[in-house]
């Protein structure tokens, strides 16, 4: 009896160790039960009845990061260019991954191709070299909202890169080097304008300040006349003060005037007018003179 209860018990050992399952981080197991969909197995330990209940599917919740081969896509003003995605997803529902879709990252990258084809159509070239972050955004949203089905949250897209064919690529390099040629040709022109400008602005500034010396040489030049004059009048009129006060008869005053004659005649005048009283003056010196030789 004993023979027959130890293979009982070691088959009994066997069924258990290989029923009983340990899920690790990140994973995740669908099981089946009689060919139904039965539960989703998350971390820790379970135990599967044997014959009736298997593991339909072992997925990874990890973020899953799915680099797809260059698409040929034609813009809007019928330019083919080649443009590959990086799309980074993630599993958020195993069942729907296990039984939404047959080969789901191959109908995301099926659908990635599509829909990147439709938002390239709506672009022309320009618009699709220089708006990434729109065809990103645009892209993300679409592909999300399709993949919910399948149990995948898009949670980014990006456009790796977009290749031009090479006649297109040449009239771009052509029309950034003459780009290029135009803005320095402008440079150029300004720094010779500015030039200009600063050196009229130098002339303009020397000639201000050689006038301002002039005008200033000038009013120096006429308070030192003034100055003069009115010295030569404060001198007269001190003179004058001076005579006043020393209060000189009349005598004195026609032999001044005299001698003022005198210094006249020695000029280039050819006549002199003496006045009357002059004359009786000079009539009185010439008699002092005759006394003086007797």
């Amino acid at each position: 009896m004993i023979w027959v209860i130890i293979p009982v018990l070691f088959v009994i050992l066997i069924l258990i160790l290989v029923n009983v399952r340990i899920v690790p981080q990140s994973k995740a197991f669908v099981i089946e039960r009689l060919g139904a969909y039965c539960s989703t197995w998350n971390v820790g330990l379970h135990v599967k009845f044997p014959f009736i209940d298997r593991v339909a599917n072992v997925m990874s919740l990890k973020e899953k990061v799915r680099d797809f081969p260059p698409q040929p896509v034609i813009t809007k003003d019928n330019v083919t260019m080649q443009i590959d995605t990086v799309v980074y997803c993630q599993v958020t529902d195993p069942k729907l991954y296990t039984y939404g879709v047959e080969n789901p990252m191959n109908a995301l990258e099926n659908l990635t191709a599509t829909t990147l084809r439709n938002i390239i159509g709506d672009l022309e070239l320009d618009e699709t070299l220089t708006s990434r972050d729109v065809i990103n955004s645009k892209m993300r949203s679409i592909l999300d909202e399709a993949t919910d089905p399948w149990g995948i949250k898009v949670n980014r897209v990006e456009v790796k890169n977009i290749d031009p064919p090479q006649a297109i690529q040449e009239a771009m390099e052509k029309q950034m080097r003459a780009e290029r040629e135009r803005r320095e040709q402008i440079l150029i022109a300004e720094g010779h304008k500015q030039s200009a400008i600063l050196e009229a602005e130098g002339k303009k500034q020397a000639m201000i300040l050689e006038a301002e010396a002039q005008k200033e040489a000038q009013i120096q030049k006429a308070k030192g006349e003034a100055d003069a004059i009115l010295a030569v009048q404060e001198a007269t009129a001190q003179g004058l003060k001076m005579i006043r006060e020393a209060a000189p008869d009349d005598a004195v005053i026609r032999l001044r005037a005299l001698e003022a004659f005198e210094k006249a005649a020695d000029g280039q005048a050819t006549k002199i007018i003496i006045p009357s009283d002059i004359q009786g003056a000079a009539g009185l010196v010439a008699g002092l003179s005759a006394l003086g030789k007797k």
